[in-house]
């Protein structure tokens, strides 16, 4: 059991965590690529469901195979496809290319968080599991954040906004090529090999079952947020479109700030108490978005719900893998399959938004966040 922390190992892993963030891109080009190409709220969102519907296809898979070819190994095949997606929406401009695109990036994507979290726990204590999974969102928040800003610099600087897909292009191969210069002493599984059957079975147990519609909800809040946050700007409060944008760099702003103090205080708190109290203060945030009267009340309940859920991942991860250490392969492959909430209810949202209003398609991000915090209450009394 390690007992010390060794920076070469977990900078270049923590490296992964920002080359994670680069999905959350899909939330600046549905604001961008909307009227450009004249598509309603349903169409649009089908650019984040081309990311993340390879989560619920490819994610138990990856994590069979990651269990026979190793995480470090797995995880580079992830970026290196995640490198091949981004330059895609430069080269080919067109809501195919788009999306052809944005899927290459959620197939790198859906293979990098299989393998980050269980390899971020291999480099690091034990006892300091959920306080470092806490600090990688930290990092993916970071490249999350500066996502909007920095692309509306380079239209105003350059013309094009695209011009970030070759900018973060370029870390992700540096990411690669820094991984594949460390070796990593890994654990293996010591039972039977993982395989599609003993991952699905692990899903006949009620905690682990309960946990993965956890994180479907809960990265279906995510992206909703990401991917509606400037509509909602736009048709709530007819804000101006660089402002509506402004206000996902906040929400992730939130999410950076909250993974930060996360990683300070699981030091002191208990996992399971955090994680009640956050998702009671995540429900709060998500409710007091429909009741926002002006565009600055709207921008600081970004801020808080992104602060409120930023640990609820790698707190329902490590709660998970604590109790079921032995099939960690499977459980990141069952929960990253989770992810797919991402594609299914920014969709779900957009549609309710088209027949229906806004506040419609905003009951969805509530019915999700009471889900969070009932499991929350679960899991703090089998504590």
């Amino acid at each position: 059991m390690k007992e010390k922390v060794n920076l070469k190992y977990v900078f270049p892993v923590l490296m992964s965590f920002f080359v994670m963030s680069f999905c959350d891109l899909v939330g600046i080009g549905v604001d961008r690529i909307k009227p450009e190409f004249n598509l309603s709220n349903t169409l649009a969102q089908l650019i984040p469901s081309a990311v993340f519907i390879w989560f619920f296809f490819l994610s138990v898979p990856i994590g069979i195979l990651q269990d026979r070819i190793g995480k470090r190994l797995m995880l580079n095949i992830g970026m290196g496809i995640t490198f091949l997606g981004l330059l895609v929406p430069f080269l080919l401009y067109s809501f195919i290319g788009m999306l052809f695109g944005f899927a290459l990036l959620g197939i790198g994507n859906t293979i990098v968080q299989v393998s980050d979290n269980p390899l971020l726990i291999d480099v690091v204590p034990s006892n300091r599991t959920s306080s470092f999974l806490s600090f990688s969102q930290f990092i993916k928040a970071i490249g999350s954040m500066i996502a909007a800003p920095f692309a509306g610099w380079l239209a105003l600087t350059y013309g094009d906004w695209r011009l970030m897909f070759v900018v973060f292009g370029a870390v992700t191969l540096i990411a690669v090529i820094w991984l594949a210069s460390i070796k990593i002493e890994e654990t293996t599984n010591s039972g039977p090999r993982a395989s599609f059957s003993s991952s699905l079975k692990l899903l006949s147990n009620g905690y682990i079952a309960m946990m993965v519609v956890g994180i479907f909800l809960l990265v279906g809040i995510d992206v909703g947020i990401n991917s509606v946050s400037g509509q909602y700007f736009l048709i709530k409060f007819q804000s101006a479109q660089t402002y509506a944008e402004s206000a996902r760099s906040l929400y992730f702003f939130g999410k950076m700030a909250g993974t930060f103090l996360g990683a300070l205080l699981l030091t002191r708190f208990p996992s399971r108490t955090f994680f009640h109290y956050t998702a009671l203060a995540a429900l709060v945030s998500v409710i007091a978005l429909l009741f926002a009267t002006g565009g600055f009340a709207g921008m600081v309940i970004m801020f808080l719900i992104g602060l409120t859920l930023a640990n609820v991942f790698p707190l329902i991860f490590a709660l998970t893998a604590e109790r079921f250490s032995d099939r960690v392969n499977e459980i990141s492959g069952l929960m990253i399959m989770a992810v797919s909430g991402g594609a299914v209810l920014p969709v779900l949202i957009g549609w309710l938004t088209d027949s229906y209003s806004l506040t419609a398609g905003l009951f969805v991000l509530v019915f999700s966040a009471v889900y969070l915090l009932a499991i929350s209450v679960f899991a703090a009394k089998r504590s």
